[in-house]
């Protein structure tokens, strides 16, 4: 009897001592609130990061597929830009031949008055000074290298006797008989000299008269000067092109 006393009282000790610690190990019931939040708090992350990592894929695929659909066009336009380029050099090669075709078979022709006449010897028709033959000879030295490049194709002078004096040495140097031409027509010489030598260079020796108006049909300027009586030295050299506008350039010889 006195052990089964000490058994039963020694049993309730054990459970006396074993209570508390068991009443340790039961969870707070504000403990089981705070975890249950800190795993929603965790759970709300968790979704956040998820959402936004979803939102960077959409993106991802958004921008892969506006390359995609870039890329599937630019075939498309590649032909048109290639063909607008292709149009443009055409052009640009047709404005280039114009002008060279144009440029390339330009006619130069030099207008000048024939050289000092003696009135002493014949009122009519009268032949050249002394000075009027210098002149000649001076001509004759400027233009009359018939071995260099750009030689004189035509020489047209008046039936004058000082026109054809004044072309005299200059077409023996060349040997190129001058062409005698009525005076009496300027615009009509001057359509003619570009018509049977077009792209080549011709020399008209005319009078104080007639040589503004053959300058000013050939050059398409009206306001060439007048001629003095006593100015023998005036040339003029109109380059006409097929295309374009005439050049004119006067100076004294």
């Amino acid at each position: 009897m006195r052990q089964h006393n000490d058994d039963f009282r020694g049993g309730q000790l054990r459970n006396e001592s074993q209570g508390p610690a068991q009443e340790t190990e039961r969870p707070h019931p504000s403990e089981g609130l705070g975890s249950s939040k800190s795993r929603g708090e965790s759970c709300g992350k968790d979704n956040y990061w998820q959402s936004r990592l979803g939102a960077g894929i959409h993106c991802y695929h958004r921008g892969m597929k506006k390359d995609h659909a870039s890329f599937q066009r630019r075939p498309f336009l590649t032909p048109i830009w290639l063909t607008a380029l292709a149009v443009l050099l055409g052009l640009s090669f047709a404005v280039f031949a114009a002008w060279v075709w144009g440029t390339a078979d330009s006619t130069t022709v030099i207008v000048i008055r024939h050289a000092e006449k003696d009135l002493s010897v014949s009122a009519t028709d009268p032949p050249l000074t002394p000075a009027g033959e210098a002149r000649a000879a001076l001509l004759a030295g400027m233009f009359g290298d018939a071995k260099k490049l750009g030689r004189l194709d035509a020489i047209y002078v008046s039936p004058a006797l000082r026109n054809r004096l004044t072309a005299a040495p200059l077409a023996a140097r060349l040997g190129l008989p001058a062409t005698v031409v009525p005076g009496d027509d300027p615009r009509g010489l001057a359509l003619r000299a570009l018509h049977e030598h077009t792209g080549g260079r011709v020399l008209i020796i005319g009078h104080s008269d007639t040589v503004p108006q053959i300058v000013a049909a050939l050059s398409d300027n009206p306001k060439i000067p007048e001629i003095g009586d006593q100015e023998y030295g005036t040339m003029y050299i109109v380059t006409v092109p097929r295309i374009g506008h005439p050049n004119l350039l006067r100076l004294n010889y």
